[in-house]
């Protein structure tokens, strides 16, 4: 049984229909739109998979995380945790409000950690290992102007995904990292849409992801094969933590292209 958060749209639905084609029953966490993930988890029982939705609200820790041994109690066990729930800003770093850094630090850093500390003692207690990946983002790994909370908290969701993996392997359970780069999601207001008819000449691949294309890797993270991928980063990002310096889908044209 796999509980995904934030599974009422964008990755989090993705991934949550992913495995549930995979053969999983999957618990379903929501924040604003309750009616939205009744039809994940709709979309998940025409898969032949159990569901279970449960509200979950990061702000409110540390009881919020009791939400993953509620839908773990639904469903029988836990075996995979996707921590996906999120949330960012758009504010310069001297302009940001005390509120703010902390909705977005307990939201992206702070809650993933209990949540991962609830799943894995249920597997720990239960024998044969598990699975928890953590949906952090490129900015893990490259700062963004504006993000400051956003970044400095995946940055350190990269490194707890580290130090869990570490932990947790005598147990058999693999931690690691999914990072997207721009993915075609309500938080990028771009749901429903058709990556491959827009532009982006910033990334590498000249657009960007849809969303079931990171629920492809969160899903072979969480399966059996692989069971020897642990501590690991994978970025789903057209490419774009390559360039370095010259990444950016803020770029208008495909000049950085040539030497």
């Amino acid at each position: 049984m796999a509980v995904v958060t934030g599974a009422e749209s964008g990755i989090g639905r993705a991934t949550a229909v992913r495995l549930a084609r995979d053969g999983m029953d999957v618990g379903i966490t929501w924040y604003a739109d309750e009616d939205a993930a009744a039809r994940t988890a709709a979309e998940v029982r025409a898969h032949g998979g159990r569901a279970a939705v449960e509200h979950l609200d990061l702000t409110r820790l540390p009881d919020a995380a009791d939400a993953v041994d509620r839908l773990a109690d639904a469903l029988g066990r836990i075996d995979v945790l996707v921590n996906n729930a999120g949330t960012g800003t758009a504010i310069s770093f001297l302009d940001t409000d005390f509120a703010t850094l902390r909705e977005v630090v307990d939201v992206d850093l702070l809650g993933p950690y209990l949540c991962s500390q609830r799943a894995a003692r249920r597997m720990v207690g239960q024998g044969g290992g598990g699975r928890i990946v953590n949906v952090t983002s490129v900015h893990a790994h490259q700062p963004r102007v504006g993000a400051a909370p956003y970044c400095a908290a995946k940055g350190g969701l990269g490194l707890l995904t580290q130090t869990m993996a570490l932990e947790l392997a005598e147990h058999g359970i693999t931690v690691n990292a999914v990072a997207p780069g721009e993915i075609a999601t309500p938080m990028t207001g771009q749901e429903d849409t058709d990556v491959h008819t827009v532009e982006r000449p910033g990334v590498p691949l000249g657009r960007p992801g849809d969303a079931r294309e990171v629920a492809a890797v969160v899903a072979f993270l969480a399966g059996p094969e692989a069971g020897y991928v642990t501590g690991a980063s994978w970025p789903v990002d057209g490419g774009m933590l390559r360039m370095g310096p010259m990444a950016g889908s803020h770029l208008t044209d495909h000049s950085w292209r040539r030497p």
